[in-house]
């Protein structure tokens, strides 16, 4: 007999996600390789640009792993966009991931209503499209190799 439950639980959470790990490892020899590595856990990387008052003005939140780097956030205030601020968050931490961290590519996702041209200028390549997702949006997964 089985009993379904439907709660937050972050003991169960991490329990779920160690042996998640532990099948995923044992079944891939890719990850079996990755593990005890610099590339084996997530390892956050963040941007910020402040403007002249000291006052946030953008910022880049992300991770590598793998190495890979996510892209999670990133954002420029309305007010200073077209300054380029974007481009040097994402450079900046395209650099960081490539020479302290060993990255070969980064990867991003976007809605149709935000930035997937912006990421196509900088190198970037659309590998996933979602429609409808949220409903009314398109959501875009794009890859970039790094130097």
């Amino acid at each position: 007999m089985f009993r379904l439950e439907t709660e937050v639980d972050r003991v169960r959470r991490d329990i779920l996600h160690s042996r998640l790990k532990e099948t995923n490892t044992a079944a891939s020899p890719v990850l079996r390789a990755l593990r005890g590595t610099a590339h084996d856990r997530e390892v956050p990387l963040h941007v910020w640009v402040m403007d002249g008052n000291d006052r946030l003005a953008g910022g880049l939140v992300g991770h590598t792993w793998a190495s890979w780097l996510h892209v999670t956030y990133l954002w420029v205030d309305g007010r200073h966009r077209g300054a380029g601020l974007g481009s040097r968050l994402l450079a900046r931490a395209e650099t960081i991931a490539v020479r302290d961290r060993g990255c070969r590519a980064a990867r991003v996702e976007t809605w149709d209503f935000q930035a997937p041209g912006f990421y196509r200028k900088r190198g970037y390549e659309v590998v996933g499209v979602i429609p409808d997702y949220p409903p009314g949006i398109t959501e875009y997964t794009l890859v970039r190799r790094l130097a």
